[in-house]
C-alpha cells in the first residue's frame, strides 16, 4: 500500500467527534464581559440626567443672582440720579443764606432813607436799584421770598417773635415782618421773623 493511500484511509479513520472538539468554544470571562458592558449602559444614562439637573439648578442660581444684581444696580442709578439732582438744586443753598442779611441791610437803608431831601433821593434810587439786581440774582437760582404779612401763621415758614392783640384781624395773623423768609425751590433757606395777632382782652387791648 503507498503513503498516499495510508493517509486517505487515516482521513476517513477520524471521528467527526473529534472534529467538532477542535471549534473554540466562548471563554466565561467573554460572557462576563457583556454582562458588565449592558448593566454599564443604564448607569452612565443616569450620570448624565444627574448631571443635567445639576447643570438646570446652577444656571438657575446664577440667574437669579444676575437679577438680583441688575435690580441692586438699577436703584443705585436712581438713588445716585436723585442724589446729583438735589445737590445741583440746592448747591447754592448756604451762599444763598449768606447773602440774605445784605439784602436786609438794603431793606433797612431804604425804609430808614424814605422822606428824605431830594438831594438824598438819588442815594435812596441807588439802593433800590442794587436791591432789585440782588433780587434778580437769587431769583434766577431759584430763590423766592415768602409772602407772610395778612397770611395766617404758618409754623413752617414763620418765626414768631410777638404777639399783639387786633380787633382788625382773625387769630394768628401776621401782622408785620422783622425780616422776610425766603426758599429755595421747594426748601426753607429762613423763616420769616414776624409779629403775629392775637384776640384782644376785654379791655380792648
Amino acid at each position: 500500500m503507498t503513503e498516499k493511500e495510508t493517509a486517505e484511509n487515516q482521513a476517513q479513520e477520524t471521528p467527526p467527534e473529534a472534529v467538532a472538539d477542535e471549534t473554540p468554544t466562548p471563554s466565561a470571562d467573554s460572557g462576563e464581559a457583556t454582562a458588565a458592558s449592558d448593566e454599564a449602559a443604564p448607569e452612565s444614562v443616569d450620570e448624565l440626567c444627574n448631571r443635567l439637573e445639576s447643570a438646570r439648578r446652577e444656571a438657575k442660581d446664577v440667574y437669579d443672582r444676575l437679577l438680583r444684581v441688575s435690580a441692586e444696580f438699577d436703584n443705585y442709578k436712581k438713588r445716585t440720579s436723585r442724589e446729583m439732582e438735589s445737590f445741583r438744586k440746592y448747591a447754592n443753598e448756604n451762599l444763598v443764606a449768606d447773602l440774605l442779611p445784605v439784602v436786609d441791610n438794603l431793606e433797612r437803608a431804604i425804609e430808614s432813607t424814605e422822606g428824605q431831601s431830594e438831594a438824598e433821593s438819588g442815594i435812596l434810587e441807588g439802593v433800590k436799584m442794587t436791591r432789585r439786581e440782588i433780587l434778580k440774582v437769587l431769583e434766577k437760582y431759584g430763590v423766592s421770598p415768602i409772602e407772610s404779612v395778612g397770611q395766617p401763621f404758618n409754623p413752617e415758614y414763620h418765626e414768631a417773635v410777638a404777639q399783639e392783640p387786633s380787633a382788625d384781624h382773625s387769630e394768628n395773623t401776621v401782622l408785620r415782618e422783622f425780616h422776610k423768609g425766603y426758599l429755595l425751590h421747594d426748601r426753607l433757606v429762613r423763616p420769616a421773623m414776624v409779629v403775629v395777632s392775637k384776640a384782644p382782652d376785654e379791655n380792648g387791648a
